[in-house]
């Protein structure tokens, strides 16, 4: 049995865990002058009493939380990277034109498809799962002339793209947006901003310092492929991205970064700058160069675009509270900052779930409709063609550096 299979968020997987930490906790005063080899007997039996109690406590919060619903999800990873889709487009999407007739079908009875690619970036080299959400209307005749707006949500760690429809319910909730006009047609791109392994490899959708080029991936190669691939826009102000916790710092990183791309982040719960801890290291290796650029309150003080921002915070969470805080004394014309303090409600996916349908209706009133091929998109396009800045190069052979913007 693989361990994406192994349920750990379940009343009886914590009640049996209970129910052995209680029985090593009684264990250690029972047969505490009873072992002939006394220390070794004492310090093994205490140390499983601990070891057994520490689970239990563990697995108890993990299922009020639903934080990892399976051990799979704990440890990031999965047999099968097509769950939660319908269909497989295979490497690059080179299969796309075969899964048509299964969008079209399930678009008659008010459905969007998930689907599941490869993509191998043309910049970088790295190949990724990809999850392709097609809204209801993208195979319809009606709408065989235009190009859709783009949504990337990227997974929080050490998530996949295939939890955002398994755990957060992600496509449902965009068939019922859409469905109910609170919501354009919207193509989502869910893509994997770590690869395998997952377990203390967080990347925090950066290009690291002479290791992998995450942000350049996530930005130029995605978009890249996407635009020759799929029927969206081309325009910055048709693409946006989104996520939660770290997946919500590389959502503002991103676009912070890349405002000739991007003109719309959602930051569900996130930070503004990149963790250095056990599960993601040192991603910059001394260059504080790289650091600073990649520090989203410093990028949008000192390179002001015109992107629009949604950051939430748990009203509980103090470092949520902080970054926010940082963003809010950062910014100034022309970013647009909205910022959400929630209740508290901690940083699990209920949390998550419960959020989304709002984060999704205020996207409503950024991303735009559907372009007519060759017609001009309507609305905010008067600011014109926004350059980029220069980026500092990480050495990685591929990643963005200066003013490159090729795809």
């Amino acid at each position: 049995m693989h361990a994406s299979a192994i349920r750990i968020d379940t009343v009886p997987v914590v009640l049996t865990a209970t129910v052995i930490a209680v029985v090593f906790v009684v264990a250690v005063p029972w047969a505490w002058d009873r072992w002939r080899r006394r220390i070794p007997g004492r310090v093994g039996t205490t140390l499983l009493a601990v070891i057994a109690v520490v689970t239990a406590c563990g697995l108890a919060v993990n299922a009020s939380g639903s934080f990892y619903p399976t051990l799979g999800s704990l440890l990031g990873t999965s047999p099968n990277p097509e769950e939660g889709t319908v269909a497989d487009a295979g490497p690059d999407g080179r299969d796309l034109g075969q899964t048509l007739a299964t969008v079209g079908d399930r678009a008659a009875s008010g459905h969007g498809s998930l689907l599941h690619v490869t993509v191998t970036g043309h910049r970088t080299g790295l190949t990724r799962d990809v999850d392709v959400y097609l809204p209801v209307g993208y195979t319809a005749p009606e709408w065989a002339g235009f190009r859709f707006p783009v949504l990337e949500w990227i997974p929080h760690f050490p998530g996949e793209p295939r939890q955002v429809a398994t755990l957060y319910g992600l496509p449902d909730l965009l068939d019922r947006e859409i469905g109910s006009h609170q919501m354009p047609p919207t193509v989502v791109i869910v893509p994997d901003p770590n690869g395998e392994p997952r377990l203390t490899h967080d990347s925090e959708c950066v290009d690291a310092v002479h290791g992998a080029a995450d942000d350049t991936y996530l930005s130029a190669d995605l978009r890249g492929w996407a635009l020759s691939r799929l029927r969206v826009r081309s325009d910055r102000q048709g693409w946006a991205i989104a996520g939660w916790s770290s997946g919500g710092y590389c959502a503002l990183n991103l676009t912070a970064r890349h405002p000739q791309w991007f003109s719309v982040a959602v930051s569900m719960s996130g930070y503004d700058t990149t963790p250095h801890d056990v599960e993601t290291g040192d991603l910059f290796h001394g260059r504080d160069d790289i650091r600073h650029a990649n520090d989203v309150s410093a990028t949008l003080r000192e390179h002001p675009s015109p992107v629009r921002l949604l950051v939430s915070a748990d009203g509980a969470a103090a470092d949520e509270r902080a970054a926010l805080e940082r963003l809010r004394a950062a910014v100034a014309p022309p970013v647009e900052l909205t910022t959400w303090v929630l209740p508290p409600a901690g940083h699990n996916l209920n949390a998550v779930r419960a959020e989304l349908p709002a984060v999704l209706d205020w996207l409503d009133t950024q991303l735009g409709n559907p372009v007519k091929i060759g017609a001009s998109p309507p609305g905010r396009t008067t600011i014109g063609d926004i350059p980029p800045w220069p980026l500092p190069d990480t050495g990685t052979p591929g990643s963005l550096h200066g003013t490159d913007t090729s795809l």
